[in-house]
Protein backbone atom coordinates (compact mmCIF):
# COMPACT_ATOMS: atom_id res chain seq x y z
CA UNK A 1 0.00 0.00 0.00
CA UNK A 2 2.62 2.58 0.79
CA UNK A 3 4.69 1.55 -2.25
CA UNK A 4 0.90 2.62 -4.47
CA UNK A 5 0.09 5.39 -2.65
CA UNK A 6 3.77 6.97 -3.64
CA UNK A 7 3.64 6.05 -6.45
CA UNK A 8 0.17 7.43 -7.21
CA UNK A 9 1.55 10.58 -5.70
CA UNK A 10 4.40 10.80 -7.74
CA UNK A 11 2.46 10.78 -10.69
CA UNK A 12 -0.05 13.19 -9.64
CA UNK A 13 3.03 15.88 -8.87
CA UNK A 14 5.31 15.27 -12.09
CA UNK A 15 3.96 16.72 -15.13
CA UNK A 16 2.20 14.76 -17.36
CA UNK A 17 4.58 15.38 -20.82
CA UNK A 18 7.65 14.06 -18.81
CA UNK A 19 6.74 10.55 -17.44
CA UNK A 20 5.37 10.53 -21.18
CA UNK A 21 8.52 11.18 -22.74
CA UNK A 22 10.27 9.42 -20.08
CA UNK A 23 8.61 6.24 -20.62
CA UNK A 24 8.65 6.44 -24.91
CA UNK A 25 12.46 6.83 -24.86
CA UNK A 26 13.05 3.77 -22.66
CA UNK A 27 10.37 2.01 -25.38
CA UNK A 28 12.18 3.01 -28.30
CA UNK A 29 15.55 2.45 -26.69
CA UNK A 30 14.72 -1.22 -26.41
CA UNK A 31 13.11 -1.49 -29.66
CA UNK A 32 16.38 0.33 -31.62
CA UNK A 33 18.60 -1.52 -29.41
CA UNK A 34 18.39 -4.88 -31.77
CA UNK A 35 19.51 -2.37 -34.84
CA UNK A 36 23.61 -2.96 -35.19
CA UNK A 37 24.33 0.36 -36.32
CA UNK A 38 28.68 -0.48 -36.81
CA UNK A 39 30.55 -4.06 -36.66
CA UNK A 40 34.01 -3.44 -36.53
CA UNK A 41 36.57 -5.82 -34.41
CA UNK A 42 36.97 -3.57 -31.68
CA UNK A 43 33.62 -1.71 -31.89
CA UNK A 44 30.18 -2.26 -32.08
CA UNK A 45 27.07 0.27 -31.81
CA UNK A 46 23.42 -0.46 -31.70
CA UNK A 47 20.87 2.10 -32.22
CA UNK A 48 19.43 2.28 -29.05
CA UNK A 49 22.53 4.94 -28.46
CA UNK A 50 20.28 7.43 -30.56
CA UNK A 51 17.85 7.86 -27.55
CA UNK A 52 18.82 7.19 -24.67
CA UNK A 53 20.42 9.96 -23.71
CA UNK A 54 17.06 11.06 -23.54
CA UNK A 55 15.73 8.76 -20.59
CA UNK A 56 19.17 9.71 -18.26
CA UNK A 57 18.42 13.59 -18.93
CA UNK A 58 14.93 13.35 -17.88
CA UNK A 59 16.12 11.11 -14.87
CA UNK A 60 18.70 13.48 -13.99
CA UNK A 61 16.14 16.47 -13.97
CA UNK A 62 13.79 13.81 -12.05
CA UNK A 63 16.21 12.80 -9.33
CA UNK A 64 16.91 16.27 -8.80
CA UNK A 65 13.59 17.68 -8.19
CA UNK A 66 12.42 14.66 -6.57
CA UNK A 67 15.51 12.62 -5.05
CA UNK A 68 16.39 9.66 -5.98
CA UNK A 69 13.39 7.16 -4.92
CA UNK A 70 11.26 9.38 -6.94
CA UNK A 71 13.81 8.55 -10.23
CA UNK A 72 13.53 4.84 -9.46
CA UNK A 73 9.49 4.85 -9.15
CA UNK A 74 9.77 6.64 -12.89
CA UNK A 75 12.29 4.43 -13.80
CA UNK A 76 9.91 0.65 -12.54
CA UNK A 77 7.19 2.20 -14.43
CA UNK A 78 9.39 2.65 -17.50
CA UNK A 79 10.25 -0.87 -17.23
CA UNK A 80 6.34 -1.68 -17.11
CA UNK A 81 5.57 0.37 -19.95
CA UNK A 82 8.07 -1.84 -22.07
CA UNK A 83 7.49 -4.71 -20.60
CA UNK A 84 3.55 -4.13 -21.75
CA UNK A 85 4.93 -3.34 -25.04
CA UNK A 86 6.63 -6.00 -25.53
CA UNK A 87 3.80 -8.26 -24.47
CA UNK A 88 2.01 -6.78 -26.91
CA UNK A 89 4.77 -7.20 -29.85
CA UNK A 90 4.95 -10.66 -28.52
CA UNK A 91 1.38 -11.42 -29.30
CA UNK A 92 1.21 -9.54 -32.49
CA UNK A 93 3.94 -11.85 -33.45
CA UNK A 94 2.12 -14.95 -32.60
CA UNK A 95 -1.05 -14.16 -34.14
CA UNK A 96 0.55 -12.93 -37.50
CA UNK A 97 3.83 -14.45 -38.54
CA UNK A 98 5.84 -12.72 -41.03
CA UNK A 99 8.87 -12.69 -41.90
CA UNK A 100 9.17 -8.58 -41.31
CA UNK A 101 7.49 -9.02 -38.28
CA UNK A 102 9.97 -11.85 -37.49
CA UNK A 103 12.88 -9.83 -37.89
CA UNK A 104 11.65 -6.65 -35.81
CA UNK A 105 10.20 -8.92 -32.85
CA UNK A 106 12.08 -11.93 -33.06
CA UNK A 107 14.06 -12.98 -29.91
CA UNK A 108 12.46 -10.24 -28.06
CA UNK A 109 12.53 -12.03 -24.64
CA UNK A 110 16.72 -12.05 -24.95
CA UNK A 111 16.85 -8.19 -26.18
CA UNK A 112 13.95 -7.43 -23.47
CA UNK A 113 16.04 -10.02 -20.49
CA UNK A 114 19.09 -7.77 -21.32
CA UNK A 115 17.76 -4.64 -21.35
CA UNK A 116 15.86 -4.87 -18.15
CA UNK A 117 18.65 -5.73 -15.84
CA UNK A 118 20.96 -3.49 -17.27
CA UNK A 119 18.66 -0.69 -16.97
CA UNK A 120 17.62 -1.36 -13.75
CA UNK A 121 20.67 -1.58 -12.21
CA UNK A 122 22.07 1.66 -14.21
CA UNK A 123 19.17 3.31 -12.72
CA UNK A 124 20.02 2.86 -9.59
CA UNK A 125 23.94 3.92 -10.11
CA UNK A 126 22.22 6.82 -11.83
CA UNK A 127 19.88 8.36 -9.09
CA UNK A 128 21.77 7.45 -6.14
CA UNK A 129 25.14 8.94 -7.56
CA UNK A 130 23.55 12.10 -8.26
CA UNK A 131 22.12 12.73 -5.11
CA UNK A 132 25.56 11.49 -3.47
CA UNK A 133 27.46 14.35 -5.52
CA UNK A 134 24.61 16.87 -4.73
CA UNK A 135 25.15 16.41 -1.30
CA UNK A 136 28.89 17.59 -1.85
CA UNK A 137 27.60 20.98 -3.03
CA UNK A 138 26.55 22.24 0.42
CA UNK A 139 27.19 25.97 -0.66
CA UNK A 140 24.76 25.99 -3.40
CA UNK A 141 22.84 22.82 -4.14
CA UNK A 142 20.60 24.21 -6.85
CA UNK A 143 23.51 26.08 -8.74
CA UNK A 144 24.01 25.50 -12.44
CA UNK A 145 27.98 23.60 -11.38
CA UNK A 146 25.98 21.50 -9.16
CA UNK A 147 23.76 20.34 -11.52
CA UNK A 148 26.21 19.95 -14.33
CA UNK A 149 28.41 17.82 -11.90
CA UNK A 150 26.04 15.89 -10.99
CA UNK A 151 24.71 15.21 -13.71
CA UNK A 152 27.54 14.41 -16.05
CA UNK A 153 29.09 12.43 -13.36
CA UNK A 154 25.87 9.99 -12.47
CA UNK A 155 25.32 9.74 -16.52
CA UNK A 156 28.70 8.88 -17.47
CA UNK A 157 29.15 6.00 -14.95
CA UNK A 158 25.57 4.21 -15.45
CA UNK A 159 25.75 4.80 -19.06
CA UNK A 160 28.68 2.84 -19.68
CA UNK A 161 27.12 -0.34 -16.87
CA UNK A 162 24.07 0.08 -18.93
CA UNK A 163 25.89 0.32 -22.20
CA UNK A 164 28.38 -2.67 -21.30
CA UNK A 165 25.42 -5.02 -19.46
CA UNK A 166 23.24 -4.88 -22.06
CA UNK A 167 25.81 -5.65 -25.12
CA UNK A 168 26.89 -7.97 -23.00
CA UNK A 169 24.07 -10.58 -22.02
CA UNK A 170 22.21 -9.59 -25.45
CA UNK A 171 25.04 -10.48 -27.54
CA UNK A 172 27.46 -12.64 -25.79
CA UNK A 173 25.56 -14.53 -23.26
CA UNK A 174 21.89 -14.58 -24.28
CA UNK A 175 22.93 -15.48 -28.42
CA UNK A 176 23.39 -18.82 -27.46
CA UNK A 177 20.49 -20.26 -25.98
CA UNK A 178 17.81 -21.40 -28.66
CA UNK A 179 15.25 -18.40 -29.58
CA UNK A 180 17.00 -15.76 -28.71
CA UNK A 181 18.22 -12.74 -30.37
CA UNK A 182 20.83 -14.35 -33.06
CA UNK A 183 23.25 -11.25 -33.31
CA UNK A 184 26.92 -11.87 -31.33
CA UNK A 185 29.30 -9.68 -30.65
CA UNK A 186 32.84 -10.53 -29.22
CA UNK A 187 33.38 -8.99 -25.94
CA UNK A 188 35.96 -6.17 -27.23
CA UNK A 189 32.70 -5.23 -29.00
CA UNK A 190 31.05 -4.74 -25.87
CA UNK A 191 34.07 -2.96 -24.15
CA UNK A 192 34.61 -0.47 -26.87
CA UNK A 193 30.74 0.01 -27.02
CA UNK A 194 30.46 0.44 -23.65
CA UNK A 195 33.08 3.38 -23.45
CA UNK A 196 32.39 5.01 -26.84
CA UNK A 197 28.20 5.21 -25.84
CA UNK A 198 28.66 6.70 -22.63
CA UNK A 199 31.29 9.28 -24.22
CA UNK A 200 28.75 10.10 -26.60
CA UNK A 201 25.72 10.18 -24.07
CA UNK A 202 27.82 12.33 -21.75
CA UNK A 203 28.17 14.68 -24.56
CA UNK A 204 25.21 14.79 -25.40
CA UNK A 205 24.20 15.44 -21.71
CA UNK A 206 26.13 18.42 -21.75
CA UNK A 207 24.82 20.25 -24.96
CA UNK A 208 21.22 19.62 -23.42
CA UNK A 209 22.21 20.12 -19.65
CA UNK A 210 21.22 24.16 -20.08
CA UNK A 211 17.69 22.67 -20.94
CA UNK A 212 17.40 19.92 -17.83
CA UNK A 213 18.74 22.69 -15.75
CA UNK A 214 16.21 25.42 -16.98
CA UNK A 215 13.53 22.49 -15.93
CA UNK A 216 14.53 22.17 -12.37
CA UNK A 217 14.72 25.65 -11.82
CA UNK A 218 11.18 26.32 -13.00
CA UNK A 219 9.84 23.40 -11.09
CA UNK A 220 11.00 25.03 -8.34
CA UNK A 221 10.26 28.19 -8.62
CA UNK A 222 6.34 27.30 -9.56
CA UNK A 223 6.33 25.08 -6.65
CA UNK A 224 5.90 21.69 -8.91
CA UNK A 225 5.04 18.72 -7.37
CA UNK A 226 4.82 20.23 -4.01
CA UNK A 227 2.11 17.19 -3.02
CA UNK A 228 5.29 14.70 -3.25
CA UNK A 229 8.21 16.74 -1.48
CA UNK A 230 5.74 17.85 1.38
CA UNK A 231 4.88 14.11 2.08
CA UNK A 232 7.58 12.53 1.46
CA UNK A 233 10.41 14.63 1.66
CA UNK A 234 9.99 17.20 4.61
CA UNK A 235 13.75 16.94 4.60
CA UNK A 236 14.47 17.97 1.44
CA UNK A 237 15.38 15.71 -1.40
CA UNK A 238 18.82 15.24 -0.86
CA UNK A 239 17.94 12.97 2.21
CA UNK A 240 15.29 11.48 0.47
Amino acid sequence: MKFTARMTTLLRSVPTAVTVVFCLAVIVMNFLSRITLVSLPWLALNAGILVSWVAFLFMDVITKHYGAWAGNLLSFLAIGANLLCSLVCFLISRIWHHPSLDMILGGQWSILLASTIAYVISALTNNYTNIFIGRRFTANPDGKLAFAVRSFVSTFLSQILDNFLFVFLAFVVLPHIPGAFPVQWTVQQCIGASVLCAVFELMTEVIFAPLGYHISRRWKQQGVGEEYLSRYCPNGVLGA
